[in-house]
């Protein structure tokens, strides 16, 4: 079943989108030629891109290079009501990816600390303290081999 958002864009706003995603930093002006719009009319249609929740333009660093030694992903398998858990949890800095999932875990994190004790830490006090949890498996980053964020559009 196609998402309605997605069958809503029209063929030069997917451009837009795909341009973007494989170089954010690229000007109005470059992608109006690629697309036939004037610089104005990609800035327009890109802030409405954002302003509606569709997509933002980031930044993206490397943790390891500002002094986050782990990275991990934490499996948790809890009871009752895992929509709220996954709110609660969301609003920890430490914690960049929260997603509700179905198979052997409810819900899958993703964290960035400092060193194994602040791993250790978020673990205990900021993941491990819901009543609602009722376990968890951690899987630590070795190395990051592919990251990529311009699956384009459908």
């Amino acid at each position: 079943m196609a998402d309605p958002v997605s069958t809503q864009l029209d063929a030069t706003a997917k451009k837009i989108i795909e341009l973007l995603q494989a170089d954010g930093r690229s000007s109005y002006a470059s992608i109006g030629k690629v697309v036939g719009l004037s610089e104005a009319a990609v800035r327009n249609r890109v802030q409405k891109l954002s302003d509606s929740g569709l997509m933002q333009i980031v930044a993206v660093t490397d943790p390891l290079k500002l002094g986050f030694a782990r990275q991990a992903m934490i499996g948790i398998r809890c009871v009752g009501d895992t929509q709220a858990l996954a709110e609660r949890l969301a609003e920890h800095p430490e914690i960049d990816y929260v997603l509700l999932t179905a198979g052997s875990f409810d819900i899958l994190i993703e964290v960035v600390s400092e060193d194994d004790d602040h791993l250790l830490e978020i673990l205990n006090k900021k993941v491990r303290v819901h009543p609602e949890v009722v376990g968890t498996e951690t899987l630590v980053y070795l190395k990051l081999v592919k990251q990529q964020y311009n699956w384009g559009t459908r």
